[in-house]
């Protein structure tokens, strides 16, 4: 909290008071999930995705292959729902089923990146304005953000998980 300079003790008139910043921060997290969600539900739309088939290509651009049975545990669909998103994404072009290199009895889910190419393209404009608004920031304000944002995704996760049972 800000101090007044004549008395260090006091806080300034000016100072938000925590319950103001974390109203103002619930509102703008609720802000960005919601564009957050609208932004990529625009985005599958344009390769004829819906957002899950989306995310789901998502994660396996960040993981790498992955069996059905990760796929339901990162998800958090049923195996049968599963089944048929790996068949539709598939059927797109999007993905292909590979024996797993160490156990032929395993299939992998694996992206297929030539299909993904104008998916990228479209994340470009949105990456280079991210990057304008991180040279706003130092370093530690950047650390602060991403320490707040992986104990807030975390949250989310275990929240989806209970969910799911």
């Amino acid at each position: 909290m800000s101090r007044t300079p004549e008395n260090p003790q006091e806080p300034a008139q000016d100072a938000p008071d925590r319950a103001d910043v974390l109203r103002r921060l619930t509102e703008a997290g609720r802000e960005s999930s919601s564009v957050t969600v609208m932004f990529h539900s625009a985005v599958a739309a344009r390769q004829g995705l819906n957002a899950t088939e989306a995310k789901t290509l998502d994660l396996l651009e960040r993981d790498g292959p992955l069996t059905a049975k990760d796929l339901v545990q990162r998800t958090g669909l049923a195996p049968a729902s599963v089944t048929g998103l790996v068949d539709r994404l598939e059927a797109k072009g999007f993905v292909r089923r590979v024996k797993h290199p160490s156990d032929k009895r395993r299939v992998l889910v694996e992206l297929r990146r030539e299909a993904i190419a104008d998916l990228a393209r479209t994340f470009e404009d949105w990456a280079r304005e991210v990057a304008e608004l991180c040279d706003e920031f130092t370093t530690q304000e950047l650390e602060t953000v991403v320490r707040f944002l992986s104990g807030s995704t975390e949250r989310q996760r275990r929240a989806a998980a209970r969910l799911a049972r």
